[in-house]
């Protein structure tokens, strides 16, 4: 068995502010710490949206990452250019714990919207907290040896 050296993310030639990412991944992360505290599955509701929107559309923003680019802007960051395709992956990984969290919440299964919210909030808080990206982990140890086993 073939052993895995480096991490693999997808790539593209489009590209994101760093900035921006690190500051809608604070405002997920804050956004699931509200909806821990009050249990109102508006917040999960919200980000599902805002996830749909940065995984599957090829909108410019969601509402988050408007936000996002004005608090970067505002504190007068300078854009630090990175390959966004890797953030487009961590955006779907997000919009799936985000759809099993709003699930558990209005099925009543707290322990389930507790683990998977937990998750993005993990997640979330090592992309702008340490400024690590998830995801490209998710990518190399489960999605790609997936589909090198059927190519």
């Amino acid at each position: 068995m073939e052993k895995i050296n480096q991490l693999v993310c997808p790539v593209s030639s489009e590209r994101v502010d760093e900035n921006r990412v690190r500051a809608t991944a604070f405002g997920m992360l804050t956004m699931m710490g509200l909806f821990f505290m009050t249990s109102n599955p508006i917040f999960p509701g919200i980000m599902l949206v805002d996830f749909y929107i940065r995984a599957f559309t090829r909108l410019k923003y969601s509402p988050v990452s408007f936000l996002a680019h004005f608090f970067v802007k505002a504190i007068g960051l300078k854009p630090i250019w990175i390959d966004k395709a890797p953030k487009m992956f961590a955006a779907r990984v997000g919009f799936l714990l985000t759809s099993l969290t709003l699930g558990a919440a209005l099925l009543n299964l707290p322990l389930l919207a507790v683990i998977t919210g937990s998750t993005l909030v993990l997640f979330s808080f090592l992309e702008c907290g340490l400024n690590f990206c998830a995801g490209c982990w998710v990518y190399t140890f489960v999605v790609f040896p997936l589909v090198r086993r059927k190519g």
